[in-house]
C-alpha cells in the first residue's frame, strides 16, 4: 500500500518527470533488498523487485488509456493522449537505468559482478552493436523484434506483463553505461558516464519507447477484454487504436535499429 500511494497515474501523466525519480527509488530498493535478503540469486531479484513494485502504476495508467479509447474518437486526440502515458514509462525507464548504472560504478567490483551477473553474461545479446560490432543490421533487428514480440505477448496474457522486459533491458542497459565509465581511462567518472548516457540512450531512448508503445496497445486490449469491453460496438475502435500503436512501434523499433548501426558510430 505505501508503494502503491507513492503515485497517482493521473498526477504521474501531467508531471512524467516525476517517475525519473520514482523509477531511481524503487531500483535502489530493489538493490538493497536484493544485496541483504537474495544475494545469491541477486541478479533476477533486482529485476523482480522492480517489475513488482513498478507494476501498480503500469497497470493503472494503462487502464486509463484503455478508457480513454471509449471517450475520444479522434486518432489524433487518442495518440496525444497515449504520448502522455509514453512519457511516463519513458522517464520510469530512465530513473532505473541511471540509479542501477550507478550502484554498478560505485559497488566494489566482486559485488557488483554479484548483483548484476545475468546481465553481465547477456550484454552481448540484448545491446547488439553498441557492445558488438561486428552484429550486422538484421541481427540487431531480429533480436529487438524478438522483443517486442514477448513484450505484446505478455502484454495481452497480463495486461501490465511488458514491465518484466522493460525492467530486465533498463538493468542491462545500467550495466552496459555503467561498465564504460568504470572502465574509462583515467578515472573521469563525470564526463565518460555522461558521454555513456549519451551513447546507449541515443539509440536506447526510441528503441525503449517502441517497447512500450507495443506493450501499451496489447495492455489495452488485455484490458478491455477482461472488462468485457469486446461486446461494446467501441471494441473494434479500441483495436485499431492498439493495432496502430503496435504498428508505429514497429517503425519506431527500425529507426532505433538505423540510429544504433549507422549514427552512433560516427559520434562514439
Amino acid at each position: 500500500m505505501v508503494f502503491e500511494s507513492l503515485i497517482n497515474p493521473l498526477t504521474a501523466e501531467r508531471k512524467p518527470y516525476e517517475m525519473l525519480f520514482i523509477g531511481a527509488i524503487y531500483s535502489c530498493i530493489a538493490v538493497i533488498i536484493s544485496m541483504i535478503m537474495f544475494k545469491e540469486h541477486a541478479s533476477m531479484m533486482v529485476v523482480f523487485l522492480t517489475v513488482l513494485m513498478c507494476s501498480n502504476i503500469m497497470y493503472r495508467t494503462i487502464q486509463i488509456e484503455e478508457k480513454k479509447d471509449f471517450e475520444y474518437d479522434s486518432e489524433k486526440r487518442l495518440l496525444r493522449e497515449h504520448s502522455k502515458a509514453l512519457a511516463l514509462f519513458t522517464f520510469m525507464f530512465i530513473g532505473i537505468t541511471i540509479a542501477l548504472s550507478l550502484w554498478y560504478i560505485f559497488l566494489p567490483a566482486d559485488a557488483s559482478s554479484v548483483i548484476f551477473e545475468s546481465q553481465e553474461n547477456t550484454i552481448g545479446v540484448i545491446t547488439g552493436n553498441a557492445v558488438n560490432p561486428g552484429y550486422m543490421l538484421k541481427d540487431i533487428l531480429f533480436n529487438n523484434l524478438r522483443l517486442l514480440v514477448i513484450c505484446i505477448a505478455f502484454a495481452f496474457m497480463f495486461g501490465f506483463g511488458a514491465i518484466f522486459i522493460l525492467a530486465w533491458n533498463a538493468s542491462v542497459m545500467g550495466v552496459v553505461i555503467g561498465n564504460f565509465a568504470r572502465n574509462s581511462i583515467g578515472g573521469n567518472y563525470f564526463a565518460t558516464y555522461s558521454l555513456g548516457l549519451l551513447r546507449y540512450m541515443t539509440h536506447g531512448i526510441p528503441e525503449i519507447i517502441a517497447y512500450f508503445m507495443a506493450g501499451l496497445g496489447a495492455g489495452i486490449i488485455s484490458i478491455a477484454i477482461a472488462r468485457h469491453d469486446f461486446r461494446s460496438k467501441k471494441f473494434r475502435h479500441v483495436v485499431l487504436d492498439s493495432s496502430g500503436l503496435i504498428a508505429l512501434s514497429v517503425v519506431m523499433l527500425i529507426a532505433a535499429a538505423l540510429i544504433e548501426v549507422y549514427v552512433t558510430p560516427m559520434f562514439f
